[in-house]
């Protein structure tokens, strides 16, 4: 492909030209018949699938920023995505649609899964929040600050160090550190 062509057809794409529409289509028609032929999608044909691989080629003309010239790259891209967002779309949507997603019998009631939570489940749980606190407990307030701002307050390792003017890696040493110690004082039955 001539990367500095398909760049001057894109352009010429965003200004509605119709025969520069048909060009690209033609330059990347073997990568799309490609794909299509490589890749099997639960109840589409193969020319399903070069229509999501064209549209998908379209709308990444329209979304394109004409200042990058890398239009060949950031196409491709997008059309290899949709067709792997297609198959988990199809995949996710056979698990919940086909016959295998709910069988109507006499019984069907006992196929559904509980929403309740047994007690040992529950008494579990109990114990493992009872033993985390008491591992918590051993740890120093500088320790709990980092637990807390990392695993509460849901923010990174790399924020922590820069709001305690710290090194990453130091800050990523000491959450190993404090998680091996919190590890090493939660008790383990058997």
């Amino acid at each position: 492909m001539n990367f500095n062509y398909i760049e001057n057809l894109v352009r010429r794409c965003k200004n509605n030209d119709e025969a520069a529409k048909e060009k690209l289509t033609d330059e990347f028609k073997p990568l799309i018949y490609n794909i299509s032929k490589k890749t099997f999608v639960d109840g589409y044909s193969i020319y399903d699938i070069q229509q999501e691989c064209y549209k998908s080629l379209f709308k990444s003309v329209s979304m394109y920023n004409l200042e990058k010239h890398r239009f060949v790259a950031y196409a491709t891209n997008a059309i290899k995505n949709n067709v792997n967002d297609l198959i988990r779309k199809m995949n996710f949507r056979s698990s919940t649609d086909s016959n295998d997603a709910l069988s109507f019998h006499d019984n069907f009631e006992e196929d559904i899964p509980s929403q309740e939570i047994s007690i040992e489940a529950s008494l579990c749980e109990i114990c493992d929040y009872e033993d985390l606190n008491l591992a918590l407990k051993n740890l120093s307030e500088e320790e709990i600050e980092l637990i807390n701002f990392v695993f509460y307050k849901n923010h990174t390792v790399k924020e922590y160090a820069y709001f305690k003017d710290m090194c990453y890696s130091t800050a990523i040493l000491k959450k190993k550190t404090i998680l091996r110690k919190i590890f090493n004082n939660i008790p383990v039955y058997y």
